[in-house]
């Protein structure tokens, strides 16, 4: 049968004794020094809980809010919190346009926050997958390493790496303006 462990009083030398010590009279160890209870260190009775602290200013800190409406470079922004729009700023690398179509898409934003400064807009954060993508640009670049296919129910467009271009669909129409030329080694109808 195991031995209970007794804190260590037998490595010291201590016996080990079954019997209950006495409640009246003071513990003692096997080398004659009183022994140290909980009650002992805790000799005052616990104070009632400290009060919750209030809550500190915060020095910076980032938030999410909504954007309310947007005129140039300022925006009027909701923040959990706060009652009201509050002004904000936008930062000076964000494009206000960007800023714009997070409003539009009712994406929210993120706000640094710095005390005794307005709220300053750095990003626009998109949650959730798009159902309509707009994408504007003074060039745009898809590039596909091996392949680019794109796709929209029966018809396709796909550019291989090794120049094959497939264009699939149902009813395939082209026109043209100006000269409409088609030129190659062979070209082969039906």
């Amino acid at each position: 049968m195991a031995t209970p462990f007794d804190g260590g009083s037998r490595a010291a030398g201590a016996s080990l004794s079954l019997e209950e010590p006495d409640a009246g009279a003071p513990a003692e160890d096997a080398s004659g020094s009183p022994r140290v209870t909980l009650d002992d260190v805790l000799a005052e009775p616990a104070a009632a809980p400290l009060p919750a602290p209030k809550a500190q200013p915060l020095g910076a800190a980032m938030r999410t809010a909504r954007v309310a409406s947007i005129a140039g470079r300022r925006a009027s922004i909701h923040v959990r919190g706060a009652e009201g729009p509050v002004d904000a700023q936008i930062a000076p690398d964000v494009d206000p346009e960007v800023i714009a179509d997070a409003r539009a898409r009712g994406d929210a934003v993120l706000v640094e926050l710095c005390e005794g400064e307005p709220p300053l807009i750095v990003a626009a954060l998109t949650t959730q997958r798009p159902h309509t993508l707009h994408l504007k640009a003074t060039n745009v670049t898809i590039e596909g390493d091996e392949e680019l296919l794109l796709r929209s129910g029966r018809g396709a467009v796909r550019i291989q790496k090794i120049g094959d271009i497939e264009i699939v669909g149902t009813r395939i129409s082209a026109a043209s303006r100006g000269l409409f030329r088609i030129v190659g080694r062979l070209l082969r109808l039906n």
